[in-house]
């Protein structure tokens, strides 16, 4: 089975956003219910050791290395395993450097019945808006094309989302945001013990359409229980 978290939702004000990480400037988008792969996705990025001052950039969804010869790399680097992620060569010096929070506020997975794959959407219960573990890096190309790409980290699910899939995204502690966000902090030790299962206890989960299967469709239709 694969492990991706393949598709997001960021349905909430900007305004709620901006406050939430307290982001010194509000960037304007639409809500967006069905946020695929190779898209533009909404960062969060501290501009000075301490992680206080934050900025909000838009990174291409799928990682590529500084290091890779083709960005098409990116197109399978969606996703960080947290258990190896120290140690891979995409991702080892992200995990010291280059950290950043996603803003979302749900996510779907698929569970494979019968011959089918049903996709669930998973949220909290008071559809708050939470934050990924994400890892960014920037690219340059051989005709000098700069790109940002972001990877989400994921783990072992909790024992809801274990229900419906053997992978979870990272789901971050707000208490947890400046560490993770603190361009100071390097040490491995310190950040691995925050990429474990969020706790179930607040979050729901419900069977969707299969519209959400095709990222040409991005409405309100699918969050919308099956």
């Amino acid at each position: 089975m694969t492990h991706m978290c393949g598709r997001f939702t960021l349905r909430a004000p900007p305004s709620v956003v901006a406050a939430q990480f307290g982001l010194f400037d509000t960037p304007q988008w639409a809500p967006r219910f069905n946020i695929a792969p190779a898209q533009p996705v909404a960062a969060i990025r501290c501009l000075a050791p301490g992680g206080t001052q934050r900025q909000l950039v838009w990174l291409r969804w799928g990682l590529i290395p500084h290091w890779a010869d083709d960005a098409r790399i990116g197109n399978r680097l969606i996703n960080a395993r947290s258990e190896g992620v120290a140690s891979k060569p995409a991702f080892r010096i992200p995990l010291r450097r280059r950290r950043c929070l996603i803003p979302a506020d749900g996510f779907y997975e698929w569970k494979t019945e019968g011959r089918g794959r049903q996709p669930y959407f998973i949220r909290f219960r008071d559809d708050r808006v939470f934050a990924f573990a994400g890892l960014w890096d920037a690219w340059e190309g051989p005709d000098h094309t700069a790109i940002e790409s972001c990877a989400l980290l994921t783990t072992q699910p909790n024992t809801l989302v274990g229900q419906i899939h053997d992978r979870m995204p990272v789901i971050l502690a707000p208490e947890h945001y400046a560490i993770w966000l603190d361009p100071a902090i390097d040490d491995p030790a310190r950040l691995l013990p925050l990429l474990g299962p969020y706790p179930p206890g607040e979050m729901v989960a419900c069977a969707v359409s299969r519209r959400v299967n095709s990222p040409a469709f991005d409405d309100p239709q699918c969050v919308q229980p099956a």
